[in-house]
């Protein structure tokens, strides 16, 4: 099972050690995280006008509501605060702002009672990133925007950290995906027919672990740790905010967490930005992942 490490006071040298070997860490909310939590909740209250944006499912049709989503999440991704709250969260958590780039910050909503649960605000499977043509040495950065339980949150698997899974990411090429499929999510309501890595074979997902910040509060984890949404039965929309971020040394020296069941082609690693000054990875790190990862060493049989 994974260890949490919460409020820790490692280095992000030690930190990234330990997230590479399958643990989580959690941390009360911090300014800059607050920050970034008004930011998308004076978003979300513009988008939503009069209506609780918790309780809007139950006074809009999914159409409607799904073309809210997709103008309300770019404006929010896009938004010039972002990118100067995400490197001072970074800073404030440790990281250094010469190797740590990060992505942009995306908007997700998980609605209650499967009102809307693909395209735009897709349930997810159990998955790991590394399936979607991440790098090894990616970490997920997670925060609740409204209130957060165990029956509206996502859930780790860590029994299946160490265990390879026979999985379809062979399917996933991102600059594929780009081109095709990115921007047809809030087209994808009732089914979504986008090809996504998905396991070929049961995925017990019992033990589980469910982490519960409060808004602000922050999650951190690898993108080779296997995840997915809790089907939400709390009555009420949970609205949150990811990001990712990789350290260049490290996707230099091809560290990151063992590659043991991703098959995918192509590289997320051309949207990162250095916290420092918002330049993209030097071109000998792009092009030493732009194939996607390294192949694993073991495959499940």
């Amino acid at each position: 099972m994974a260890n949490i490490h919460f409020d820790s006071t490692d280095s992000d040298d030690e930190r990234r050690r330990w997230l590479y070997e399958g643990d989580l860490y959690i941390y009360s909310p911090i300014k800059p995280t607050l920050e970034l939590v008004a930011l998308a909740r004076e978003l979300m209250s513009h988008a939503f006008g009069t209506r609780d944006p918790e309780l809007a499912q139950f006074d809009m049709s999914v159409t409607e509501y799904a073309a809210l989503l997709a103008e309300l999440r770019p404006r929010f991704i896009h938004h010039p605060d972002c990118k100067r709250l995400l490197p001072e969260i970074l800073t404030a958590l440790g990281c250094d702002q010469a190797n740590t780039y990060f992505d942009v910050p995306r908007m997700r909503s998980s609605t209650s009672d499967n009102f809307l649960t693909t395209g735009i605000a897709y349930a997810f499977h159990p998955h790991r990133d590394t399936w979607y043509s991440a790098p090894m040495c990616q970490l997920n950065w997670w925060l609740p925007i409204s209130g957060l339980n165990a029956n509206n949150g996502m859930a780790f698997h860590p029994t299946h950290w160490a265990k390879a899974l026979r999985n379809s990411s062979t399917i996933f090429d991102y600059p594929r995906w780009n081109q095709v499929n990115r921007f047809s999510a809030a087209k994808q309501i009732g089914t979504d027919t986008r090809p996504q890595p998905k396991a070929l074979e049961p995925v017990p997902l019992e033990p589980d672990i469910r982490l519960v910040p409060p808004p602000g509060g922050i999650i951190v984890f690898s993108g080779a740790q296997l995840h997915s949404s809790v089907p939400n039965l709390s009555g009420c929309t949970r609205f949150s905010v990811d990001f990712r971020t990789v350290n260049a040394e490290d996707a230099m020296h091809l560290k990151g967490a063992a590659n043991i069941d991703s098959q995918c082609t192509g590289s997320t690693m051309h949207e990162y930005l250095r916290c420092s000054d918002l330049t993209h990875l030097p071109q000998a790190v792009l092009e030493l992942h732009a194939s996607g990862p390294p192949r694993p060493a073991l495959m499940a049989n």
